[in-house]
């Protein structure tokens, strides 16, 4: 089960915090997943299709025991992605379009309702699990919609709770998304996805464990590379020193330098000062090496 499907089944699993909490969780399910034809006049029809049985069941479930109304449900796989399709039907029936009004899909006109449905979320626990079925239905990170003003409306929902949600139009579609991943974590936190947010906080030490031990593997390559090509450029002014005839005439301290070097040449500047006695600090020696390029200089 990929992370996706199983956000989505934590999820569908929360307990409701009030009576009608489920009703919020299940207005949004079938708004951000749901179709609605008319089929005549006053009669109207309801699909919502899914890849993910943990939507269905719960679209399924509250569907009887909310609104006590009949459904139809049906299984196709799909021969290109391999994939099982879930597809729930609400068909014409008594009492659907007063169940469409209950849900906030329609007004009491009988017209689409645009935004948020403020009856559906006039409560704390209860703007919680209208969040919850919108991410049921559709967790990507982002919520695809349809309408702007049903997406401003999420947005809206979301910083009522603290967290900040973006608008952005695709293709005749809306996509409601949160960028931070603080806030990501802290949306599943507030919506009962507990077990989920450990996974990530798991995945996401892990992940910092593995930067900090490539980061310390690449300084010290680094460091290694440098001090080659530093010990590189020691040897070659030894090797000029010995061509010029001055080996001989150098002061006791840059001798012992430039033996050193010679004995040791894949050594850093510190280690190479260890082997010292006394041991001498590694910009002791860098101000040798100063030394012998200004020697050599002046004797060009």
């Amino acid at each position: 089960m990929s992370f996706t499907a199983e956000v989505r089944d934590e999820l569908a699993r929360c307990e409701p915090e009030c009576e009608y909490c489920d009703l919020s969780t299940l207005a949004a399910l079938t708004r951000v997943s749901g179709t609605l034809s008319l089929a005549g006049s006053g009669r109207y029809r309801l699909t919502v299709a899914t890849e993910t049985g943990a939507v269905a069941r719960t679209m399924i479930t509250l569907t009887h025991r909310i609104l006590k109304l009949k459904t139809e449900f049906t299984v196709r796989k799909s021969v290109l992605h391999k994939v099982r399709n879930y597809l729930i039907t609400l068909p014409d029936q008594p009492d659907l379009d007063k169940a469409l009004v209950l849900l906030g899909i329609l007004d009491r006109r009988g017209g689409l309702v645009a935004g948020v449905p403020r009856h559906i979320v006039a409560r704390p626990c209860c703007r919680l699990a209208y969040i919850r079925g919108a991410l049921i239905a559709d967790f990507h990170l982002e919520i695809a919609v349809q309408g702007e003003q049903y997406a401003r409306g999420l947005c809206d929902l979301l910083e009522q709770i603290g967290v900040h949600a973006r608008v952005n139009a695709r293709r005749g579609s809306f996509a409601v998304y949160i960028k931070s991943a603080e806030e990501i974590e802290q949306l599943l936190k507030l919506i009962g996805a507990k077990r989920s947010v450990a996974e990530i906080e798991e995945a996401r030490a892990v992940k910092l464990v593995k930067n900090d031990v490539n980061r310390r593997v690449n300084a010290e390559l680094a460091n290694q590379t440098r001090s080659a090509g530093a010990a590189q450029h020691q040897l070659a002014l030894i090797d000029e020193l010995e061509q010029r005839g001055l080996r001989d005439t150098l002061p006791d301290a840059l001798a012992v330098f430039c033996d050193l070097r010679e004995r040791y040449p894949d050594l850093s500047l510190r280690d190479l000062g260890e082997m010292v006695d006394p041991p001498l600090s590694k910009s002791a020696l860098y101000h040798r090496v100063l030394r012998l390029e200004k020697l050599i200089e002046a004797n060009k």
